[in-house]
């Protein structure tokens, strides 16, 4: 099973607990209030009913709306994609309640006329309400990053702060010779489906999309996040091989596959969060310059993948790649030279 795979199936499983957790919570809360005696056969009834709503909910976040079939919805406007979501999700609630999985799969008796009793609307309306909080905090996290938003939210960068980080600069070569041939639109949607390529692998190794500039990514992971497995190392050479297996589609539309240049440094950098009308996490510091410099380098040193030397010491498993030392490189903008490898795939 590939990653992204394992890594969507956990996440329908946790939202599956989740949605079957705040089923029992609902049905706890209603017993207490209006109704006296034993509760264990409601909470059953609860859970039953809240995974039969979130699995089918949980199964088009994490699968459907993932698949060519979905990717229209997820790329049309905002409100357009909450709107279809929301009804789609309402019809799937209204269902559920009116069809009362828990209360058959337990053998009790079923309501004459389940949507006419007034819990079963108060069930129905707090689960639209639910279904709705869920897809804006969802919706919202897909625009801003979900660390980011978990991040701004909780204050967790309100005041500055130190951090070791890895930063990892990804270039899309030959975009800059695309625009010259057929133009800017055909740029943004070759850069937006090689960005698009690239999250999975990206989530699946744990890293942080920091920014879009141009033709460039810069990804990011804290030293705890990164060490194991040298996920910014194994994250390069997933997304290199995602686009090598739809290298032939990219040829047969604009006439050339991408390739990518990309360098990865590490060390201590400030954190916090900026703006007013917009807010976001920054950062700030010479790591930032120097996973850039070293960017630009690989072009003069005609490799395509350079890691420093401070980068590799904070990684571990890193025996696996072959790393070819280039010495220590004089950078522009930079007094010290910095010592850098050369890293392939296979030794």
């Amino acid at each position: 099973m590939r990653r992204a795979t394992k890594r969507r199936v956990r996440l329908f499983l946790r939202l599956l607990l989740l949605g079957t957790l705040i089923g029992v919570a609902y049905n706890s809360f209603i017993d207490l209030i209006f109704f006296t005696g034993s509760i264990f056969p409601r909470n059953l009834v609860g859970a039953i009913d809240g995974a039969a709503i979130t699995a089918p909910i949980a199964a088009m976040e994490t699968f459907l709306l993932r698949t060519r079939w979905g990717r229209p919805l997820q790329q049309a406007p905002f409100l357009v994609t909450f709107g279809a979501k929301w009804l789609v999700y309402g019809t799937i609630i209204t269902a559920v309640i009116a069809g009362e999985p828990g209360t058959r799969a337990l053998g009790l008796t079923p309501s004459a006329a389940p949507l006419q009793s007034p819990l079963a609307r108060l069930a129905v309306l707090f689960s639209f309400v639910a279904a709705f909080a869920f897809l804006f905090v969802f919706e919202i996290s897909q625009i801003v990053g979900p660390r980011n938003l978990r991040n701004i939210v909780l204050g967790r960068y309100h005041r500055p702060r130190v951090e070791e980080r890895f930063f990892l600069f990804l270039d899309i070569a030959g975009s800059t010779s695309l625009a010259e041939q057929t133009g800017p639109a055909a740029v943004h949607r070759f850069l937006a489906r090689v960005f698009r390529l690239a999250s999975d692998p990206i989530a699946d190794y744990s890293g942080e999309v920091y920014q879009y500039v141009g033709d460039e990514m810069v990804v990011t992971w804290t030293v705890a996040e990164a060490r194991s497995d040298a996920r910014p190392i194994a994250c390069f050479f997933a997304i290199v091989a995602a686009l090598h297996e739809v290298a032939p589609e990219f040829e047969r539309e604009f006439g050339l596959a991408p390739r990518l240049r990309a360098a990865l440094h590490a060390g201590p950098v400030i954190s916090g969060e900026i703006g007013d009308s917009k807010r976001d996490v920054v950062f700030h510091g010479d790591v930032m310059n120097t996973a850039a410099r070293l960017e630009q380098a690989t072009r003069d040193l005609d490799r395509s993948f350079l890691v420093s030397t401070d980068a590799l010491s904070r990684l571990a498993a890193t025996e696996r790649y072959a790393l070819e030392p280039l010495g220590p490189q004089a950078l522009r903008g930079r007094a010290a030279p910095v010592e850098v490898y050369a890293v392939s795939a296979t030794r």
